[in-house]
């Protein structure tokens, strides 16, 4: 027979469990580089961008166009990498409580 109360009972402790796993994210750092590692971006696992770090040979007026181009393929590789480790994440830190359902995406049911 269905139990309704301790499957409503589940689905609390895997909000509860989801929340704190967000919470946790932004413990969670990724990096992204661009033109050889002359731009580096990191960011969180909120996807928060938390330090540049430009080479010092980048600084001049005419390279300006270059620099901004290689700040945002920079960023973009961070949030790329910090998407795929809190993927990872949720994974490892949920595993035993999504049933593993195929084509049925539950962390995204919970804002993941």
């Amino acid at each position: 027979m269905f139990d309704m109360m301790g499957m409503m009972g589940k689905v609390k402790d895997m909000q509860a469990r989801i929340k704190e796993i967000k919470e946790s994210l932004v413990h969670l750092t990724a990096d992204g580089e661009s033109g050889a590692g002359l731009v580096k971006a990191f960011v969180n696992g909120n996807k928060q961008v938390l330090r540049l770090e430009i080479d010092p040979s980048l600084l001049k007026e005419s390279d300006q166009s270059i620099l901004q181009d290689l700040i945002v393929a920079a960023v973009n590789r961070a949030m790329k990498n910090i998407d795929e480790k809190t993927q990872q994440e949720f994974k490892d830190k949920t595993a035993g409580l999504i049933p593993n359902i195929p084509g049925m995406d539950l962390g995204s049911m919970f804002g993941m």
